[in-house]
């Protein structure tokens, strides 16, 4: 992902101290161009197959004016209202701390909802995230066999070519894009802008060569030629919707990405840049089938003039390159947000750069990812087949995003409940409409996604679940730490020199390493630090809120570090700053305790057996606490301890 940005918000309010605005301006438009290949990328390539796919559904193959014209409206008031209204106009309005997106929106919707609504919100947010997912499969599978599917028009080899040889090329292409993401983006992440926008100017430029093929296609301006196509082919032009979305694929990036680039450059970037080109980019389209029909059969790679074809052809295949490396890290971002708010397991994250919070590379995702992406090459074979799974997972993740919305009128802008109700059945009408739609193409492979996301749904809630149980049960097995300090106090045992730090997820009780090692060991530190990692529901704490420290006695302290969902914990870093509170650590004469726990199933548990050993399975591929909290492994003690689950 590019670069962390600073506030577009904050940094206009700069913009009054001298030469503040000629530095704000240049930061302004850096952060735009920038959006341009991180957020768009995905909406950008879209033009590749959008009108073919909706025209091929049309009665008469979509050839005739009334098809074009409806359907290259439909695509424009799709753009208009999902894409400009709800998320530029509104949807961006509702930013956690600057960060947007479904779990950003859930951690802040729990954060300002009455409690006993918690539970509907966290359900939500994990749907959302497990669509995600399914979005993070199919986008770069169907982006990039959209491109490379242009070699089959290409001047010289079009005609020597198969599907199969263009499925070798895209495989090959992604393949190669999953085995570069452990060496990080931050080197090419600055290409990325540029090379969309000028992917934008080329979708522009293209639309207006062909406009002139038939002037009349402006018509398709007014809305209710829409209307018309819809109530025209009846039960069919519900089916065509589902192609229709196909243009606005992508929209929910605008409101991910909000936090790396604020939002009046995403903002300005869309209206200024990407809206206008995509516009006209489907008119031009609309344009060249009335002006030649059979033009339907692959309108964008028709449009392109043979001089220019293969240039174009590269340009569209880097494009949508860049709209899947940014689905990939998006997926690599959504995975971090998800392990910090206890949605899974510890999961080994790693940086990849030292000064772009953004850049980071989850090896189990990826692996993940490039195994699904191939998969669905081998199964869909071209990019027409994979369109019919494509949309399903981002019409349900905009429906999460308009559900939550509600609780953010409601509760957050303080609005009565009409208009919050009214407000989210606005859009929730329309998510629903194209949800419908999206539905009819379930046998045709929307149920891969859907079965992707009822899978991660599953495994979310095995882990929360369990997790929940076996904290209630580590409280009823577990002394209260005050008491347990008060009986040391009168029976203390033998005294050890250093500090020990013992990781606990329950502050109140005592913990389990803490406990084996009395037992065990008989043994007590001279300064013994029960640890606990916070997760805030904002995206990042400062390092002034980062630490609280609680004195118990003289042989106990409890210290709170905090951390927001977008950031990786490093635990002898946040130590570090203990010392402007007046609590001192010797990294080399501290030790660890760890309790590692071996747990086993119970058919007497508050789940089933199967999910039982699920959650044990998620337990023992989790990552080592260890190299999660970056803690010197020489300074790590384990204690095991045996439960039921």
């Amino acid at each position: 992902m590019a670069e962390k940005a600073v506030d577009a918000d904050r940094a206009s309010e700069d913009s009054s101290q001298p030469n503040g605005h000629s530095q704000h301006k240049e930061g302004f438009w850096a952060l735009a161009l920038g959006s341009i290949g991180v957020v768009f990328g995905d909406i950008g390539t879209s033009p590749l197959y959008a009108m073919r796919e909706a025209l091929g559904h049309a009665r008469g193959g979509g050839g005739g004016e009334m098809a074009v014209l409806g359907v290259v409206s439909l695509i424009t008031w799709a753009l208009i209202l999902i894409v400009t209204i709800k998320y530029v106009v509104f949807l961006m309005r509702a930013d956690n701390k600057g960060e947007g997106g479904t779990l950003a929106l859930m951690a802040l919707a729990q954060r300002v909802s009455p409690g006993r609504r918690s539970l509907i919100i966290f359900v939500l947010g994990m749907a959302g995230a497990a669509l995600f997912y399914g979005d993070g499969i199919i986008t770069p599978a169907v982006s990039v066999m959209g491109a490379v599917e242009g070699l089959k028009l290409a001047p010289g080899i079009g005609s020597r070519l198969d599907q199969g040889t263009v499925q070798m090329v895209a495989a090959v292409i992604l393949v190669a894009l999953f085995l570069v993401q452990s060496r990080g983006t931050a080197s090419m992440a600055k290409f990325f802008g540029p090379i969309t926008a000028l992917w934008f100017l080329t979708l522009g430029g293209l639309g207006l060569l062909h406009i002139s093929d038939d002037f009349s296609i402006l018509r398709a301006l007014s809305p209710h030629y829409g209307v018309l196509f819809l109530v025209d082919n009846g039960f069919l032009g519900f089916v065509i919707l589902g192609s229709v979305f196909l243009a606005v694929t992508g929209a929910e990036a605008l409101y991910a990405d909000m936090g790396h680039f604020g939002k009046r450059p995403i903002q300005a970037a869309w209206l200024g840049l990407c809206l206008p080109a995509l516009v006209l980019n489907y008119f031009g389209q609309g344009a060249l089938v009335l002006s030649d029909p059979s033009a339907r059969a692959n309108p964008f790679f028709e449009m392109i003039p043979q001089a220019a074809y293969w240039p174009v052809l590269a340009l569209a295949t880097l494009a949508a390159i860049i709209a899947s490396q940014a689905v990939i890290t998006g997926a690599f971002s959504m995975t971090q947000q998800a392990v910090s708010l206890g949605l899974f397991p510890r999961i080994d994250i790693r940086r990849t750069s030292e000064t772009q919070a953004g850049q980071i590379y989850v090896p189990q995702v990826n692996t993940f990812l490039m195994v699904g992406v191939l998969v669905l090459i081998a199964m869909f074979r071209d990019s027409s087949s994979l369109a019919s799974a494509y949309g399903i997972a981002v019409t349900g993740s905009m429906f999460v995003d308009t559900l939550l919305f509600f609780y953010i009128v409601r509760y957050m802008w303080k609005r009565p409940v009409w208009q919050a109700a009214g407000a989210s059945l606005v859009f929730g009408l329309i998510d629903v409409v194209f949800i419908t739609s999206n539905l009819l193409k379930f046998f045709d492979g929307a149920w891969l996604p859907l079965a992707l996301g009822a899978a991660l749904m599953v495994i979310m809630w095995t882990w929360t679940r369990g997790a929940a149980l076996l904290a209630e049960k580590s409280r009823r097995d577990s002394v209260p730490l005050a008491e347990l300090a008060d009986i040391l106090k009168v029976r203390a045992p033998h005294r050890a020199p250093g500090t020990a730090i013992f990781l606990t997820s329950d502050p109140d009780t005592a913990p389990v390493a803490l406990m084996h090692n009395l037992k065990h060991n008989k043994v007590l530190h001279e300064k013994n630090i029960i640890l606990t990692i916070h997760t805030a529901e904002t995206p990042r704490v400062s390092d002034e809120n980062r630490i609280r420290i609680e004195p118990i006695n003289d042989d106990f302290k409890k210290l709170v570090i905090a951390y927001g969902f977008m950031e990786q914990p490093n635990v002898p870093k946040a130590l570090g700053l203990c010392r402007k509170q007046g609590l001192k650590f010797d990294i080399m004469a501290t030790s660890f305790f760890l309790g590692r726990r071996s747990v086993v199933p119970s058919a007497q548990s508050g789940m089933p057996l199967w999910q039982d050993k699920l959650f044990i399975f998620l337990m023992r591929n989790a990552a080592n606490p260890t190299d999660f909290y970056k803690i010197p492994p020489g300074r790590v003690v384990e204690m095991g301890a045996q439960v039921t689950v």
